[in-house]
């Protein structure tokens, strides 16, 4: 087994300790990644010291060239860089694709820096004193990535945060290491400045000395609740800038006068695509009224069963396998509460062939009707292929019941009532909705965000709030006095 080294000015760099990562699909080791120290974070942060600099005075249209190479390189490597993610992680290829193609959308977005960083101006707001406002950049941030989307969820992050004139330390999973690495590469090739990007591998060790290294002005985050919330704390407590994303609980609402095998087509793939390992992941349906859920579970159940699931290295499947045999043992014991509280289960994917056939992380894709909200299937975030169908009376109590959860990531209403899809989007407390959309994930010149438990901190990832959480706003009045007028004492506070 080849190792995953830490990259720090453009080089590799060995480390002392090491994990074995593994192919979810095979349940077998399939190289090492070392895992950095509070010394190791240190020496990235050397580099970037150096190098920020000169980038932060670097014209933004030159910035922006870099982003406009390292765009083209990631489209000319994207089948190794998606092979990547699919071995490691376990999602099937055309997933892999997905996700490279959304983080490749961010990239295009920094490429329009000089536009985003303009400021204002004013041409005398006060006797003879013009004003302006620009967006500087911190200096020093990082990034602190899940599992789940090795790719994309990088690439919500440096690619805006280096433009503005940053230079950036990355931690990815350590279950999912490669592509990371690789795409450093490729910012290397596209002449990003060696020190303005690290990659620094480990475990908590690293992310807390990321955290409380005094040149690292801001950190983001994506992973679970409870560990964003503790990311958020320990930052905010010193000072910094934290923008932590956490779980969700996403529930899609189907109205008794929804087209429902459109609503089932779309829901089989936003519930169990990437095996349910989707921050964005539909894991409830709330069907108002009894004779749509029996229509909805009834297509459902259909699908789920015939889903095709695979390595995810080959083509043509529809899932993949989970990260993990501890993961996976945990979505089985969700499935296992979920039915020992009362709910029915009409499809079981502890019972498909691979699970017992396979030395990989294998789980087919699970159908839970007639769930309450008092069940830990309900309230929790399974994080798998696992979809829970709640049964409410009206679409008033359908919007009670997600407005009392504390996850508000996403959700969507399944309609063809425009005032009853307008009238959902208004009175939802979640950061993203769809209306007849399973999946509103925003395209990359909006931005990403929940609410209540699914996010801490004030600006949301990527599209305009990007720019804000990676630049700090200046305020510059300016004056040049005629030679021959003499200045006298003004002792009340000035007024324009």
């Amino acid at each position: 087994m080849t190792d995953v080294h830490h990259w720090i000015a453009g080089t590799n760099v060995p480390g002392e300790r090491s994990l074995d990562v593994f192919n979810p699909a095979t349940g077998e080791p399939v190289r090492r990644v070392v895992l950095g120290t509070g010394e190791t974070v240190q020496r990235a942060i050397e580099a970037a010291r150096l190098a920020q600099p000169a980038w932060r005075d670097t014209p933004p249209a030159k910035r922006a060239q870099v982003m406009y190479r390292f765009k083209t390189l990631l489209e000319r490597d994207a089948d190794e860089i998606c092979a990547l993610v699919s071995e490691e992680h376990g999602k099937v290829l055309e997933d892999a694709m997905g996700e490279l193609k959304r983080g490749i959308e961010n990239v295009e977005y920094a490429c329009a820096v000089p536009e985003l960083l303009k400021g204002e101006y004013s041409h005398n707001a006060g006797p003879a004193i013009d004003t302006w406002s620009n967006h500087q950049p911190l200096g020093i941030v990082a990034g602190i990535t899940p599992f789940n989307f090795p790719a994309m969820v990088p690439l919500w992050m440096y690619p805006m945060a280096i433009a503005c004139g940053n230079a950036f330390i990355l931690k990815p999973s350590e279950q999912v290491p490669s592509a990371a690495i690789k795409m450093a590469e490729l910012l290397d090739e596209a002449g990003l400045p060696k020190g303005l990007f690290s990659v620094v591998h480990g475990d908590r060790e690293t992310v807390e000395a990321l955290i409380d290294a005094p040149d690292v002005k801001a950190v983001s985050f994506v992973g679970s609740t409870p560990v964003a919330r503790a990311v958020y704390e320990r930052g905010a407590q010193q000072g910094k800038r934290v923008q932590a994303l956490g779980g969700a609980k996403n529930h899609a609402v189907v109205l008794p006068d929804a087209d429902l095998d459109n609503a089932a087509n779309t829901l089989i793939g936003a519930a169990y695509g990437s095996a349910g390992e989707r921050c964005m992941a539909i894991s409830v349906a709330v069907c108002v009224g009894e004779s749509t859920a029996d229509g909805l579970v009834e297509r459902i159940a259909a699908q789920a069963r015939d889903l095709k699931i695979g390595p995810g290295t080959e083509r043509g499947l529809d899932m993949g396998a989970l990260v993990n045999a501890g993961h996976r043992q945990r979505v089985v014991d969700y499935i296992g509460q979920g039915q020992r509280a009362g709910a029915e289960l009409v499809v079981d994917g502890r019972t498909h062939p691979l699970v017992t056939t396979s030395h990989g992380y294998f789980l087919g894709a699970s159908l839970l009707d007639r769930v309450t909200p008092e069940m830990s299937v309900y309230q929790d975030e399974i994080f798998g292929p696992v979809l829970c169908v709640v049964r409410v009376e009206t679409l008033d109590d359908a919007i009670a019941l997600i407005n009392a959860h504390p996850y508000g990531n996403g959700t969507c209403v399944f309609t063809r009532d425009g005032e009853a899809g307008r009238r959902f989007a208004d009175a939802i407390e979640v950061g993203m909705v769809g209306i007849n959309v399973p999946l509103p994930v925003p395209v990359a010149f909006h931005s990403f965000g929940g609410w209540k438990s699914s996010l801490f901190g004030d600006l949301h990832a990527y599209g305009p709030d990007a720019v804000r959480f990676y630049t700090r706003r200046k305020a510059i009045s300016q004056r040049w006095p005629r030679q021959a007028t003499k200045e006298s004492a003004e002792f009340s506070f000035p007024s324009s």
